[in-house]
C-alpha cells in the first residue's frame, strides 16, 4: 500500500482494506487457477504487441530494451489484455444492511467489488472506478490505472456503509458525467423499486455506449422467508412495518418476489443490460465469470 494512501487512513480502516485485499486475492487467484483449465477464458502470458506509452501507465510493463535501443517508450501486452475501464456502482442504501446470516448483503458486494478491482487491475491491468449511491451519490473514486489505485478504491468500500434510501434516478442521472470514456459498469443492488423505474434510469448508460452488467444482490430469506406463526417485519428504508403470516410468507410473498425477479430479468434483457441474480449465501464465481463474459464480448 502506497504512504499516500496509508497517511489518510486510521488503523481499523487498514485492517479492514487489508482483510477485503486477502478476500480478493484468495477469491480471484484462485478462480484465475479454475479458468485456467477452461477453453472459455484465458490469462495467456502470450506476448500479443507493443502499445506505445502514454503518461498515466504502469512504468513496470515498459519494456527498457526496447527503450535502449529507441529512446521510445512502449509497453509489452499479452493475450487476454485490453485497455478496457470498469467502473463500480454499489447500492448503499438501508435494505443492503440485512443479514439473516452471518454475511449482510452490504459485506457480500464488498466481496464482490473489491474481487472485480483485484481482478481488472491486478490481472488484467484495466482501470476500474467506484461510486457509491443511495438517494443521491455519496462518494466517488475516479477510475485510474495510478498506483496505489487498489487501495483507494478499497478503502471506497469499506467507508460505503448502509444508509438513507435506494433511489436510481437521481445519482444515476449524475454518472456520465462522472466517467470520461466508455466501458464496463457494474451496477450491485437488491433493486427494491419497480423493474421499469430501475430500467428507466439505468437505461441511458448503455445509449451511450457502455456494458451495463446488474448484479442483483439477495439474502436467501428475501427468496424464502422462514416465519413460524405470525410476524411483523419491517422496511429497513422506510420503517414501515408489515404483519404478515406463514401462509402468507410461503405462498403470496414467493410468487409475489418471483414475479419481481423475473420482470428484471426481462425488462434487463430487452434493454440490452446483462442481468445476474446473486444469493448471499453462495460463492462469488458467478460474479466473476459474468463480468469475464462482458468483458471478453467487448474485446
Amino acid at each position: 500500500m502506497s504512504a499516500s494512501v496509508q497517511r489518510f487512513l486510521d488503523p481499523a480502516v487498514l485492517s479492514a482494506i487489508s482483510g477485503l485485499d486477502l478476500v480478493a486475492k484468495t477469491v480471484v487467484d484462485g478462480f484465475v487457477a479454475g479458468l485456467h483449465r477452461s477453453a472459455d477464458f484465458g490469462f495467456s502470458q502470450e506476448f500479443a504487441e507493443y502499445r506505445a506509452y502514454v503518461p498515466g501507465d504502469d512504468l513496470r510493463h515498459v519494456d527498457w530494451n526496447v527503450f535502449a535501443r529507441t529512446e521510445r517508450a512502449y509497453l509489452k501486452r499479452y493475450r487476454g489484455e485490453t485497455n478496457s475501464l470498469l467502473t463500480i456502482l454499489l447500492d448503499a442504501s438501508n435494505s443492503m444492511g440485512y443479514a439473516s446470516h452471518a454475511v449482510r448483503k452490504m459485506d457480500y458486494v464488498r466481496y464482490i467489488a473489491a474481487s472485480l478491482f483485484y481482478l481488472a487491475i491486478r490481472k488484467q491491468r484495466d482501470a476500474a472506478g467506484l461510486i457509491v449511491f443511495d438517494d443521491e451519490v455519496r462518494s466517488f473514486v475516479r477510475p485510474s490505472t495510478r498506483h496505489g489505485q487498489l487501495y483507494r478504491l478499497l478503502a471506497g468500500l469499506e467507508h460505503a456503509e448502509p444508509r438513507a434510501r435506494t433511489r436510481f434516478e437521481p445519482p444515476l442521472a449524475h454518472v456520465e458525467s462522472f466517467l470520461r470514456r466508455r466501458g464496463i459498469i457494474v451496477i450491485l443492488s437488491d433493486f427494491y423499486e419497480p423493474p421499469e423505474s430501475i430500467i428507466r434510469a439505468i437505461e441511458p448508460l448503455r445509449y451511450r455506449g457502455n456494458e451495463v452488467v446488474l448484479f442483483h444482490i439477495l439474502d436467501p430469506t428475501e427468496l424464502a422467508p422462514r416465519i413460524g406463526g405470525s410476524a411483523v417485519l419491517v422496511d429497513l428504508e422506510s420503517a414501515t412495518r408489515f404483519p404478515v403470516t406463514a401462509e402468507y410468507a410461503e405462498g403470496r410473498y414467493r410468487e409475489r418476489i418471483s414475479r419481481h425477479i423475473e420482470s428484471l430479468r426481462v425488462a434487463a434483457r430487452g434493454a440490452g443490460l446483462t442481468y445476474q441474480l446473486l444469493v448471499t449465501d453462495q460463492p462469488l464465481d458467478a460474479a466473476l465469470r459474468e463480468y469475464l463474459t462482458v468483458r471478453q464480448g467487448r474485446n
